[in-house]
């Protein structure tokens, strides 16, 4: 008991001091690489280095397989009329859009039908599909790895959804929402590989060269810091200073979502620190207190904790990107390097940093404006009495829509142990 209670202050206090000389040591002496620079194109000219060089993140990221493949499954499939209409482009954004309801998802799991999810799906990619294209070609908005598109969208999306929803007497089944140990041992599994492939995910659509590199340089900083606080502050909050399975599961990748918008800006080694260690802790906090607040007096149902993982980093990840953008200038970036990265050309060729932040601001109420609305549209419409959605006792309950397997000796868990708990995307 002593070892517990020691435990509960020791390992946060050696996290947060570990932490605040990660932070500190990062903006002493860590810069980006030359090839992950805006400044690397001017350089290579001064020095009369090849323009033809590759910059290195292509060899450490390599696309080639992916390229290939689809060119012999285009000639094969769907190749018409000369053209195989199809890129991986168009793959990655499908792929963007879908985790945008799969994030939704995590608020309504266990209490809705596949009919209701189908329908929740059709409308919520269509409104998905506006709000990206009002952000990314009218506004202008930089957003690379989806901070308000997929998550901030997507997260009060499916809070508002489960407003709607809200089930007074959902503590007849409320037991089976807890988890058991092994499907807490197969969900880390997923996180493990979110977490591993998260900087891909960020840098997936940015522009080659420095910008990608800096994208997944930014968001590998930003986890790392996060995952160190997380564990902080889950020991720290625990009675007995013992690790909870929810948090590393899902507050571990907070980091990954806030540092999306600014992931191609130059945020800075440091500043990526900076963005995962707040995330940590508010995503931590969110688990503990904000979730139980939200069920008890505001009748949000959050099945998942979506807005702990999503929603509240997805806002901080737009706010950074806002500061970012505002802060940026000729000297941080270079000349070309300054137009380059937020496109100031064409139309655009009079904007300041100030104008573009201003948009990215705007970019954030226009995600929470679409996603309420939209959302509370959803939900009146699921709400109709024939999408075949499970009564209040049989929520959680996997049988209702899954063929499970009578036989003990057939699954893994005993019958008294309550079913698995979804885990956030």
């Amino acid at each position: 008991m002593a070892w517990n209670t020691n435990l509960r202050w020791r390992l946060p206090l050696i996290c947060f001091l570990l932490e605040a000389a990660m932070v500190i040591l990062f903006g002493v002496f860590v810069r980006y690489n030359p090839e992950a620079d805006p400044h690397w194109e001017e350089e290579k000219r001064q020095h009369n280095i090849s323009s033809d060089i590759e910059n290195d993140f292509y060899y450490r990221y390599p696309t080639f397989g992916i390229q290939w493949a689809l060119l012999m499954q285009g000639w094969f499939h769907s190749f018409e009329d000369g053209h195989i209409l199809i890129s991986v482009e168009n793959l990655i954004n499908a792929d963007f859009c879908v985790g945008s309801v799969c994030v939704a998802f995590g608020a309504v799991l266990g209490k809705v039908s596949p009919i209701q999810l189908l329908i929740m799906t059709l409308i919520q990619v269509t409104l998905f599909s506006v709000n990206e294209y009002i952000l990314l070609n009218l506004l202008h908005v930089k957003d690379a790895g989806g901070s308000m598109t997929i998550h901030t969208f997507g997260a009060y999306f499916g809070l508002m959804v489960t407003w709607i929803l809200f089930r007074p007497n959902l503590e007849q089944s409320k037991e089976r929402q807890s988890s058991v140990y092994h499907s807490d041992l197969f969900a880390m599994i997923g996180t493990l590989f979110l977490w591993m492939y998260w900087p891909s995910f960020n840098s997936a659509v940015s522009k080659h060269g420095d910008a990608q590199h800096r994208a997944a340089i930014n968001t590998y900083c930003s986890l790392a810091a996060c995952v160190l606080t997380t564990v902080a502050l889950s020991s720290a909050l625990q009675r007995k200073g013992k690790l909870d399975m929810v948090h590393i599961q899902n507050a571990t990748l907070a980091g990954g979502v806030a540092v999306g918008t600014a992931a191609e800006m130059m945020l800075m080694p440091y500043g990526s620190l900076i963005v995962g260690f707040i995330c940590g802790i508010v995503s931590t906090f969110g688990f503990v207190y904000l979730t139980p607040f939200l069920e008890s007096r505001l009748r949000i149902q959050d099945t998942c904790g979506i807005h702990n993982l999503h929603g509240m980093p997805g806002i901080i990840g737009g706010i950074v990107g806002s500061v970012t953008a505002a802060t940026a200038n000729v000297g941080i970036y270079g000349k070309e390097g300054f137009i380059k990265a937020f496109d100031f050309e064409g139309p655009k060729s009079d904007w300041t940093s100030q104008i573009q932040a201003g948009y990215q601001a705007a970019g954030i109420f226009v995600s929470l404006t679409m996603a309420i609305v939209g959302g509370a549209i959803v939900g009146v419409i699921l709400k109709f009495p024939l999408w075949g959605d499970p009564a209040d006792e049989n929520c959680f309950e996997d049988e209702v829509y899954w063929e499970v397997p009578k036989d003990e000796e057939s699954h893994m868990y005993r019958p008294e142990e309550p079913a698995l708990k979804p885990v956030a995307s």
